[in-house]
């Protein structure tokens, strides 16, 4: 297989795996989940319900997609940051890359109110939470991976690697539910460098 051939096949699974997790996220934010078929969401993207089945094997796993690939993000800048860079300023400006990449959810805008509010029922889903565990554990092992790189640990048996890919998930989750329960929601760059400048200072005590 010619390697460009290769190349360009791969973007194109991975435009479409995009496209049908953003359209699961859309329908689902505007209509509720139980309001949205598989059909539905094949349609939005422009692709058949048997492609859907290639990519995801049920709404939520579409839907929580965007999670894990937000997490793969920020794992790949955080390989592209400087060697000599001390790791918590790494991982903050990876942080930002990664929530910088076309994310309507953590828009810098301040969205509309009908959005937020659907975002909020949809992350509250009971129905979603299973598949959404998954991806943040599989985000963790990713920001393993990464930060054992970079550290010259192993992701495997060593603690750091762990115990810093658990800190990132958790910030992570900080960041979000701040965003979505502040009226009205901050600016996403400035609740990410509030929370990673915290933990690159080591978290100090408030004054």
């Amino acid at each position: 297989m010619d390697l460009d051939t290769g190349g360009l096949r791969e973007r194109k699974k991975q435009e479409t795996r995009i496209a049908l997790s953003w359209a699961a996220i859309r329908l689902t934010v505007e209509r509720g989940l139980d309001n949205v078929r598989i059909e539905d969401i094949a349609a939005e993207a422009g692709v058949s319900t048997r492609t859907f089945s290639n990519y995801f094997g049920s709404k939520g796993e579409a839907i929580a997609a965007r999670q894990y690939d937000r997490s793969r993000a920020i794992a790949a800048a955080l390989r592209e940051r400087p060697a000599g860079e001390p790791l918590w300023d790494a991982i903050t400006h990876a942080v930002l890359t990664g929530f910088a990449l076309g994310e309507p959810v953590t828009d810098r805008h301040t969205p509309d109110q009908a959005w937020l509010e659907g975002v909020r029922l949809m992350v509250a889903e009971p129905a979603l939470q299973g598949e959404m565990h998954k991806a943040v554990t599989a985000g963790q092992a990713e920001f393993a991976l990464a930060v054992a790189e970079r550290t010259g640990t192993d992701a495997a048996t060593d603690v750091y690697p762990q115990l810093v890919a658990a800190v990132i998930g958790a910030a992570h989750h900080v960041v979000i539910q701040q965003w979505l329960g502040t009226e009205p929601p901050p600016s996403m760059e400035s609740l990410l460098r509030d929370v990673f400048g915290r933990l690159a200072a080591g978290l100090p005590e408030p004054r």
